[in-house]
């Protein structure tokens, strides 16, 4: 029954979210290029605000838990697991006052509305994952990037996505390339629990009902051993992985 409900449910979800994008990617465009940096930061912040929004037709629900005092004046790296796109409004809106950039598979950079616009104007990378070099360099010009100007930047180590919730192994290479260009970078690890759950369908009908919950762990200092330093990062993070 519930899927059957998701079908209605979800061509409906698509509507409001074709519309927010085909809306915001004309708007990012007068941000950027009439009003600048900022402006262009703040309506990616509202469009993901209103994605979120959109996921509420599905019954979808938002706990976003951080309790530490996380400083402005510093870049970040923030490292988490990876279950479906929809892991990335959340974290660009409930960390939007640390300007959050993506590392993002190239081949998003074209052809979206308005998801594309922001990953080649708003400051992420995008890698090509069959061209390491390629994909090394840009990552090495985000960590340039957030450390020179107090950003942040997100990287799912896992590479793919978990289809299933459960956590996969970190692939820790391009992390550490972000840990060596940020050097003075606080690392923020984030366990996410349930999106994969909107995809437990496929891509068509859309989960409905589901409960997203985001955790921060503490923060850590970019410093000592980075193997060790990853290794205490990725346990916090499957610790906090519970519902697969």
């Amino acid at each position: 029954m519930q899927k059957i409900l998701a079908y209605p449910l979800t061509v409906l979800y698509f509507i409001f979210f074709g519309i927010v994008l085909l809306v915001f990617h004309p708007i990012q465009w007068i941000c950027f290029n009439l009003f600048g940096y900022n402006a262009h930061k703040k309506s990616v912040s509202i469009l993901n605000l209103l994605l979120l929004r959109c996921t509420h037709v599905l019954g979808t629900r938002y706990t976003f838990t951080n309790p530490y005092k996380i400083p402005k004046d510093r870049p970040l790296i923030i490292v988490t697991n990876h279950q479906s796109m929809n892991d990335i409004p959340p974290i660009i809106w409930y960390m939007r006052v640390h300007h959050p950039k993506f590392v993002s598979k190239i081949e998003l950079g074209k052809g979206i509305p308005s998801v594309s616009y922001n990953l080649r104007h708003g400051g992420s990378a995008l890698i090509d994952r069959k061209d390491a070099k390629q994909a090394l360099t840009e990552i090495s010009k985000l960590g340039r990037y957030i450390e020179k100007y107090n950003r942040s930047a997100v990287i799912f180590p896992e590479g793919t996505r978990s289809r299933t919730g459960h956590p996969k192994k970190f692939q820790t290479t391009g992390l550490k390339v972000l840990m060596k260009q940020a050097p003075s970078a606080l690392i923020v690890p984030i366990s996410i629990n349930n999106s994969w759950k909107m995809l437990r369908y496929g891509k068509f009908p859309y989960g409905i009902g589901s409960h997203l919950i985001f955790k921060v762990h503490q923060p850590l200092n970019n410093s000592g051993n980075p193997d060790e330093l990853i290794e205490k990062v990725e346990q916090d993070i499957t610790s906090g992985v519970t519902s697969f």
